[in-house]
């Protein structure tokens, strides 16, 4: 497996977290909680960023998600898949099979990067459920504080997160709720909000779960 990995010397919370996403993704991909077949509302927010095709985008909490296969099938050329589980980017290399070796693979901790902070500059960040699972103020500062070292003036960040309507427990973990003015003001006065939306996901167990998706744009 071609990836930047983690240093072996990790804080204890660190190596809970990644087993506890490794155990995830041990399961069947499809029967995730998490799994989204059609990644539609993430690909209609890219397409409004009209990206040249060589744009760098970086998917953080890529996991299994269908989102990269999407991309190279829409033929962008430089993408980053990122996670804090090895076993999830495995996965989805053995499903992307060849096609897999035109992506960048890091291994990571949003929180705590050891290689995400040595990568140039990005022109989109997406993010699908990953924000959300940041409770504490030193996390979410870390994770913003990385956004807006990577994304370039005039980049975009997609960000979708469990809304206030939304569950407050996932896999197991708690999570930290939002609407768009509170991510908004976590992002400042360098990006700009251009679109919101709420969004009922269904997931692979007929349960919804309420989202707020967000598409902002570095002004400054």
């Amino acid at each position: 497996m071609n990836c930047d990995c983690c240093s072996s010397n990790s804080e204890d919370s660190h190596n809970d977290l990644k087993t506890h996403w490794d155990k995830a993704y041990a399961k069947d991909t499809n029967k995730l909680g998490w799994y989204e077949e059609n990644p539609e509302q993430s690909l209609d927010l890219i397409n409004k960023c009209n990206l040249d095709k060589n744009s760098s985008i970086l998917n953080v909490g890529a996991g299994a998600s269908t989102l990269i296969d999407e991309l190279l099938n829409e033929d962008y050329k430089n993408i980053i898949a990122s996670d804090l589980s090895s076993k999830a980017l495995e996965k989805l290399q053995e499903r992307l099979g060849e096609k897999s070796n035109n992506i960048k693979w890091i291994i990571d901790d949003l929180t705590n990067p050891k290689e995400l902070h040595k990568i140039e500059k990005i022109d989109l960040w997406h993010d699908r459920a990953v924000l959300h699972f940041f409770n504490e103020k030193e996390e979410q500062d870390a994770y913003f504080k990385l956004v807006n070292q990577l994304v370039k003036k005039n980049g975009f960040v997609i960000i979708a997160a469990f809304n206030l309507e939304g569950a407050t427990k996932c896999n197991g973990l708690y999570v930290f709720r939002y609407n768009k003015e509170m991510l908004q003001k976590r992002m400042g006065s360098d990006f700009e909000l251009i679109e919101a939306f709420d969004y009922t996901y269904t997931n692979p167990f007929g349960d919804t779960r309420e989202y707020i998706y967000t598409l902002f744009k570095r002004i400054n």
